[in-house]
């Protein structure tokens, strides 16, 4: 008997409109943002899904789109559990700065290779290995449990920490992964097996807009 895990990346922030590497810093959702969560949610709510718990990061902009969709399948008083484990990965020494004022500092490849590499970790910030290594642990301590349960669990959270959980339920070798954009606000609808692989993945909307 198991259940349904429904993955949400966080509309657009304040900060990506800007073009600055965010990380653990805090800003909220843009207009467009809410929009892109409530799309997300009405997706949700034309499959006809009801959760049974949620589950967010510690940042504003997940937590906002979190309650958005779940405003939007009418469960907005359901239970949901915020921990700085799906936090997005910390970008360290380049959060709060202008993407192309960084490439001027450390040059173009230094920085596509922290943004893009598997391992390679900008200065006092998480590669994206490192990132699942804090995802990974409480996702089969926490979210997995409830899924193999049968309960139908939403995680709204940030690009890569839903990458790296995305890596383990798709089986993406670290080549792969670094070629996966996940689009803001559209819903990732997993139905897991009882040994906790995948039986079916369907995506609820347009990833024409992933970046």
């Amino acid at each position: 008997m198991s259940g349904t895990l429904v993955l949400v990346r966080h509309g657009q922030s304040d900060w990506n409109l800007k073009n600055l590497f965010t990380g653990w810093r805090d800003p909220d959702l843009t207009e467009l943002g809410v929009e892109e969560a409530k799309a997300g949610g009405k997706a949700l709510a034309d499959y006809g899904i009801k959760f049974d718990i949620a589950f967010t990061s510690a940042l504003v902009r997940a937590q906002r789109t979190c309650e958005i969709v779940l405003d939007a399948v009418g469960q907005s008083s359901l239970k949901t559990i915020r921990d700085q484990a799906l936090n997005e990965r910390d970008y360290g020494e380049l959060s709060g700065l202008n993407k192309d004022d960084a490439r001027k500092k450390w040059g173009e490849e230094q920085v596509h290779i922290w943004r893009r590499s598997y391992d390679v970790p900008p200065p006092g910030g998480e590669s994206l290995r490192d990132t699942g290594a804090r995802v990974w642990p409480y996702y089969l301590t926490d979210i997995l449990p409830r899924v193999l349960s049968g309960e139908k669990v939403l995680v709204a959270a940030h690009g890569n920490s839903l990458r790296s959980l995305v890596m383990v339920l798709d089986r993406l070798t670290k080549e792969q992964v670094l070629n996966l954009n996940l689009a803001t606000g559209v819903p990732m609808v997993y139905k897991l097996k009882a040994d906790s692989t995948v039986a079916s993945k369907e995506v609820l909307g347009d990833m024409s807009g992933a970046h």
